[in-house]
C-alpha cells in the first residue's frame, strides 16, 4: 500500500493506493498517529484503495476518535467495493462520507 500526505493549514490529507488489511494497516496508523497533532480536519482520499479489512476499519475508527476531540475526519472518493464494506458494517454511519 503506498501512503501520500499533503498538509495545508490545519488540514491533513492523506491519499490511500492499494490493500488496507492486517499487512498495511499498522504502518498507516503509524503514520497517522505521528501526523494529525495539531491538526483539525484529517482527509483520508480512497480514489486508489482497493480493498479494505478489519483492520483498515479498527484504524478509521481509532482515527475518528482522535480527530472528534480536535477537529473533524472526512472520507471521499470511495469506492463501490469499499462502500459496500462500509454500509455492511455499519461504517457508512459513524463515518463522513463525502
Amino acid at each position: 500500500m503506498n501512503i501520500q500526505k499533503t498538509v495545508n493549514g490545519t488540514t491533513l490529507t492523506v491519499k490511500l493506493e492499494g490493500r488496507l488489511d492486517t499487512t498495511t494497516s499498522p504502518k498507516l496508523e503509524e503514520e497517522l498517529r505521528g501526523s494529525v497533532g495539531g491538526m483539525t480536519c484529517l482527509v483520508m482520499d480512497f480514489e486508489k484503495l482497493e480493498y479494505i479489512s478489519s483492520a483498515g476499519l479498527r484504524v478509521l475508527l481509532a482515527m475518528q476518535k482522535i480527530m472528534n476531540r480536535q477537529g473533524e475526519m472526512r472520507i471521499k472518493n470511495v469506492s463501490e467495493t469499499v462502500m459496500e464494506v462500509f454500509e455492511i458494517t455499519g461504517f457508512s454511519d459513524i463515518l463522513t462520507i463525502e
